[in-house]
C-alpha cells in the first residue's frame, strides 16, 4: 500500500491529496500534518522510521476477532523485510530550487487559507491536549532558506543599480517576497503553538529584510529621474537630474511628460514594489518614502522657479522693494503648480498606486496641501504688511492669481479636500481683496494730505495730478478685478472718513441716464477721487497771484485729467460721457477767463474812444495809446513766454485764440491811425510792431523759456 502511494505522489506533487485527508482531520490533526504525512509516503524522501510514524500506525486497524495468528505473523514478516530493504537503500537527497518549491508553497498557502482560522486554533489546542506537535512541511524551511539567500545577495549590492540589469531576477525577487508575505499571513493562525514560534519568527525576519530591500529600491527609483532628452555630458553628480526634477517637457506626446520625468518602466517598477509592500503590511513605510521624495521634489521646484520659502515673520520684516520682487515669483509658482505640477503629480500617484485609489488620493492631497499652505501663508503674510497706495497693483495681481488658478485645481481633489482648499484659498483671497480696497481708498488720503502752498512754476501740471491720473489709468487695466473686489469685499472697510469708500451721493453723479443704484461701488469711489482732486487743484490755483496764470494752471491740469480719462477706454466708460463734457466745459470757461484777464487791457489800447475831438485825432493821446500797447505786449510776452503749456493741442488752441483776437484789432487800428504819425523817426518810436511781428511773438508764448522777451522790430 505504501509503495502504491509513493508512486502516485512523486515529490513535486506530494500535496495533491491534502483535500482528501479526511481521516486525519477527523482524528484532530492539522492540514500541515497531513501534508507532511503525504510527503513522507515517498520512499526517496523519508526514512522508514518516519514512515512508521504514530500517525500512520494509528490508521492501521487490526481485526482481532477475524484474523488468525498466522496472518499476523505474515504481516510482521513483510514489514520487517521492507524495513531491512529501506535501510539497505537510503533515498537520494532532493535538490530544491526556488521555482520548484514555490509550487508546494503555493499549495500549502492555499490549503491553509481554505481552513478557517477558528479551525486552525482548535486543531492546535487539540494537539496540545494530545501532547502532539503540529508539523510544518520540510519544503517550507527549504523555501525560507532559498529566499533568505536571495535577500542576502540583494543586500550585498549597495546603492543604485540593484534593479534593472536582470528583469527576470527582479521578477523572481518580487514573487518570492509576495509568497513570504502570504506565508506570514497564513501562519498567523499557528502563533499560539510554541513549537512553531521559531519558524514564524524567522519568516517574519526574512520578510522584514526583503521589505527593507524593496523600500530602498522604491526610494532610489523615485530619486532617479531621467529625461529622454537629458544631456549626456551631465556631470556624474547628477546636477542636471536635480535641475530637471521639476521641468515639464513641452511635447505632450513625450512619454516622460506623463509622469514628471519618470519613464514608463520606472513607473511600472514603482507600481509593483508598492503593491508588494502594501500587501505585505508595509503600507506606512511605502507611503513615508513616497511623501519624503516627492516632497523634496516639490521643494526643488520652488528653487527652480526662484521662489524661496519665507515665513510670515520674515515677510513682515522685508522691505517693500524686496517683497515686490518676490511677488512675481510667487505668482509664477502658483500658476505652474496649479496648471502643471499638481496635474502631473496626480497622474504619477495614480499610476504607482493604481490598485489603491484611496492611498493615491491621500498621498496626493497631503503632498499638495503642504505646498498650498506655504503659498497661501505667503499671500496672507503679504496682506498683513503695511498698506500704501503704490502696492495696490501687486496685490491685484495676487488676487487674480488666487481667483483664477486655485479653483481650477478643485477637480484634482476629493470633495472633502476640495471644500477645505476652497475655504482656505477664499480666506487668503479675501484678505488680499480687503487690503486692496484700503490701498485704493488711501488714494483719497494722498490727495487730501497734499496741502503744499508752493506753486508749480509756469502753471504746469501739478505732480499730484500726474500721480493720481497715472494711478487711475493703470487701475483701468484692472477694472474688472477692482469692480469684483469692491463689490465682494467693500463691507469690511473701516468707517473712518478718510479711507472708507463713500457710496452715498456725496459726489455729483453725471451719469444721469443711470439710476444711482446701478452705480458700482468702485465707480462711486472713483468719482469721489476725481472730486477730491478737483477740489485740491482749485485750492492750489489760488496760490498764484496772477489770475491769468491761475487759469493756465487749471487748464493744464484739467486737460491732463481729460486726456488720461479718454486714454483709458475702461475708465472713460466708467466716468461716462456727461462727466467728460462737463470737464471740457470747465476748460472753456478757464480759457475765457484767461483771455479776459490777459488781453482785454491790451485790446483797450486799440479802442477808438477818446482819440478824436470834433473829428480831429488828438496826436498826444494816439502816441500814448501806441506806447501803452507796446509796453503791455512786451510785459505779456516776457511773462507768458515762461509759462508752460505742455499739451500741444491746448498750446495751439491758446495761441490761435490770442492771434484771432489781437491781430485783426491791431491791423484795423494801424490802418486807421498810423497815418497821423509823422513818417520816419516818429513812426519808429511809437509803431514798434507790425502785425506779422505780433504773430511771431504770440507763437513764442507758453514755451516755458525764461530767456524769451519781446524784441524790437529790426
Amino acid at each position: 500500500m505504501e509503495r502504491h502511494l509513493s508512486e502516485k505522489h512523486p515529490p513535486e506533487k506530494q500535496l495533491s491529496n491534502v483535500s482528501d485527508s479526511s481521516d486525519n482531520r477527523e482524528n484532530g490533526t492539522s492540514i500541515a500534518t497531513t501534508l507532511n504525512a503525504d510527503h513522507h509516503d515517498h520512499p526517496e524522501t523519508e526514512t522508514c522510521d518516519q514512515l512508521a510514524s504514530p500517525s500512520l500506525k494509528a490508521g492501521v486497524k487490526v481485526e482481532e476477532t477475524d484474523n488468525t495468528s498466522h496472518e499476523i505473523e505474515e504481516v510482521d514478516q513483510e514489514e520487517k523485510e521492507n524495513d531491512e530493504k529501506i535501510e539497505d537503500n537510503p533515498p537520494p537527497e532532493i535538490h530544491y530550487t526556488l521555482e520548484t518549491v514555490s509550487q508546494d508553497i503555493d499549495q500549502f498557502i492555499t490549503a491553509l487559507s481554505a481552513t478557517p482560522k477558528d479551525a486552525k486554533e482548535t486543531t492546535v489546542e487539540e494537539s496540545k491536549d494530545e501532547k502532539m506537535s503540529m508539523e510544518i512541511p520540510v519544503f517550507v524551511v527549504k523555501f525560507l532558506d532559498l529566499v533568505e539567500e536571495k535577500v542576502a545577495k540583494h543586500e550585498l549590492t549597495e546603492g543604485k543599480g540593484k534593479w534593472g540589469q536582470n528583469p527576470e531576477e527582479d521578477s523572481s525577487f518580487l514573487e518570492a517576497v509576495n509568497r513570504i508575505s502570504k506565508l506570514t499571513s497564513s501562519l498567523d493562525g499557528l502563533r499560539s503553538d510554541p513549537n512553531h514560534a521559531a519558524l514564524i519568527s524567522r519568516n517574519g525576519g526574512i520578510q522584514q529584510r526583503a521589505m527593507a530591500c524593496l523600500e530602498d529600491e522604491f526610494r532610489f527609483t523615485l530619486e532617479d529621474i531621467k529625461h529622454n532628452d537629458q544631456d549626456p555630458n551631465t556631470d556624474a553628480k547628477g546636477k542636471q537630474h536635480e535641475a530637471d526634477r521639476c521641468v515639464v517637457q513641452e511635447s505632450e506626446s513625450s512619454v516622460t511628460d506623463n509622469f514628471l520625468g519618470y519613464s514608463d518602466d520606472a513607473v511600472s517598477k514603482l507600481n509593483r514594489i508598492a503593491k508588494e509592500m502594501i500587501e505585505g503590511g508595509f503600507e506606512s513605510e511605502c507611503c513615508q518614502v513616497y511623501m519624503m521624495i516627492r516632497g523634496q521634489a516639490f521643494d526643488e521646484c520652488f528653487v527652480e522657479i526662484g521662489f524661496e520659502k519665507i515665513s510670515i515673520d520674515e515677510v513682515q520684516k522685508m522691505q517693500w522693494e524686496a517683497l515686490e520682487r518676490e511677488i512675481p515669483l510667487w505668482i509664477k509658482a502658483v500658476k505652474e503648480y496649479a496648471s502643471i505640477y499638481f496635474v502631473k503629480e496626480l497622474k504619477l500617484a495614480e499610476a504607482i498606486f493604481s490598485n489603491y485609489s484611496s492611498i493615491s488620493s491621500s498621498l496626493f492631497s497631503n503632498l499638495t496641501r503642504s505646498v498650498l499652505i506655504q503659498l497661501l501663508n505667503f499671500a496672507e503674510a503679504v496682506a498683513m504688511t503695511k498698506r500704501s497706495a503704490e502696492k495696490l497693483f501687486k496685490f491685484l495681481d495676487m488676487y487674480e492669481t488666487l481667483r483664477d488658478s486655485l479653483p481650477a485645481m478643485g477637480a484634482l481633489f476629493s470633495e472633502e479636500y476640495e471644500n477645505e482648499l476652497k475655504a482656505e484659498s477664499t480666506t487668503a483671497r479675501c484678505r488680499i481683496g480687503e487690503a486692496a480696497i484700503c490701498m485704493f481708498c488711501d488714494l483719497e488720503n494722498s490727495i487730501k494730505s497734499d496741502t503744499g502752498k508752493t506753486p508749480v512754476p509756469g502753471g504746469a501740471v501739478h505732480p499730484l495730478t500726474r500721480y493720481t491720473m497715472n494711478y487711475v489709468k493703470y487701475a483701468g487695466e484692472y477694472i474688472a478685478t477692482l469692480e469684483q473686489v469692491f463689490r465682494e469685499h467693500s463691507k469690511i472697510e473701516r468707517a473712518d472718513s478718510t479711507s472708507r469708500p463713500r457710496y452715498e451721493s456725496e459726489s455729483q453723479n453725471f451719469n444721469n441716464d443711470d439710476d444711482e443704484e446701478t452705480q458700482s461701488p468702485f465707480s462711486n469711489q472713483l468719482m469721489r477721487v476725481m472730486d477730491l482732486l478737483d477740489s485740491n487743484l482749485e485750492a492750489k490755483s489760488k496760490v498764484y497771484k496772477d489770475i491769468s496764470l491761475s487759469c493756465i494752471f487749471m487748464m493744464n491740469n484739467g486737460r491732463y485729467i481729460v486726456q488720461k480719462i479718454k486714454g483709458s477706454t475702461e475708465i472713460r466708460q466708467m466716468m461716462g460721457d456727461p462727466w467728460c463734457r462737463k470737464k471740457s466745459s470747465e476748460l472753456r470757461n478757464y480759457h475765457k477767463n484767461y483771455q479776459r484777464e490777459t488781453w482785454s487791457k491790451l485790446l483797450g489800447c486799440l479802442g477808438h474812444e477818446g482819440l478824436q475831438v470834433n473829428g480831429k485825432v488828438i496826436k498826444p493821446v494816439l502816441k500814448e495809446r501806441f506806447k501803452s500797447f507796446n509796453m503791455l505786449f512786451d510785459e505779456i510776452h516776457k511773462t507768458q513766454s515762461t509759462w508752460v503749456v505742455s499739451d500741444e493741442q491746448l498750446q495751439s488752441e491758446l495761441r490761435v485764440s490770442i492771434t484771432a483776437v489781437v491781430i485783426p484789432a491791431y491791423r484795423s487800428f494801424m490802418g486807421r491811425f498810423s497815418q497821423y504819425l509823422t513818417a520816419g523817426r516818429q513812426t519808429e518810436k511809437y509803431i514798434k510792431y507790425q502785425a506779422d511781428d505780433l504773430e511771431t511773438y504770440i507763437d513764442e508764448l507758453f514755451d516755458g523759456n525764461p530767456a524769451s522777451g519781446a524784441r524790437k522790430r529790426p
